[in-house]
């Protein structure tokens, strides 16, 4: 014979287990689910800011990084609100990309994505937001940045670039550097000093957006990553990069 549970009949252990057993199920399933769509979705606005950072600093010629730079660059490397803290003892950490010029001297590579992180001395207070964007300017520079991780001033030279509307007044130093770094604070742009800092690729972010556990040379170089989560964001950051970036004359 079935028995009914009336309205006012208590419930009993064995459903009110069930029913905590739902509720935890759930609780657990559906941020595990959106977890994979949000870190997508992190990796697209990566590229969506360092789009931004590059054409708000390229927007004001005075204060840019010049047109006579940018036409020799191997490659452009963004990182977008790389956080600076510190007390007495400064240190850095941001999440960027890095595109590289094609052989055409005219296109760009899709981005590989990358993680910054360093320290530096000097009496620091507080913590700031910096965007940095580094130029690439040889190709021993890049191979140096195409390493799973290399440290700026040990295998690869590193010096503050120039800003403004040419490079007159470029010293030897940065016209020998592989690597000219520049960063943005508050409005300021300017030449960094990035000197002990560390460039490590960032495979995880390479396979949420392309779906493989890429390495960076892959994606810049061999030209496997086919299938971006996010097109018509590449397409954004290509469309900066070639409005702003000269084309490279090749001989």
């Amino acid at each position: 014979m079935q028995t009914h549970t009336s309205p006012g009949s208590p419930v009993s252990p064995l459903a009110r287990f069930a029913s905590i057993i739902t509720v935890v199920t759930v609780t657990l399933l559906v941020p595990a689910l959106g977890a994979p769509v949000l870190a997508q979705s992190a990796q697209a606005e990566r590229v969506r800011e360092a789009g931004v950072v590059l054409g708000e600093i390229m927007a004001a010629p005075d204060r840019s990084i010049p047109q006579s730079v940018l036409e020799k660059a191997e490659a452009i490397a963004v990182f977008p609100s790389t956080i600076k803290v510190g007390l007495i003892v400064g240190g850095q950490r941001g999440r960027g990309l890095i595109s590289v010029r094609e052989q055409d001297g005219e296109g760009w590579s899709p981005p590989a994505f990358l993680t910054l992180t360093g320290g530096s001395l000097g009496l620091q207070v507080g913590g700031q937001a910096v965007d940095i964007v580094l130029v690439i300017m040889n190709r021993r520079g890049l191979e140096n940045l195409l390493q799973n991780q290399f440290e700026i001033g040990g295998e690869a030279s590193a010096t503050a670039g120039p800003v403004g509307r040419d490079a007159s007044a470029t010293t030897d130093i940065q016209l020998r550097a592989q690597i000219l770094s520049y960063s943005r604070s508050r409005g300021l742009f300017a030449g960094i000093n990035l000197r002990g800092t560390a460039i490590r690729q960032d495979l995880d972010g390479n396979e949420l957006f392309y779906g493989e556990r890429l390495p960076t040379r892959d994606i810049v170089i061999d030209g496997k990553a086919t299938s971006p989560k996010s097109p018509e964001d590449v397409a954004e950051f290509h469309a900066m990069l070639r409005k702003y970036v000269p084309r490279r004359v090749t001989r």
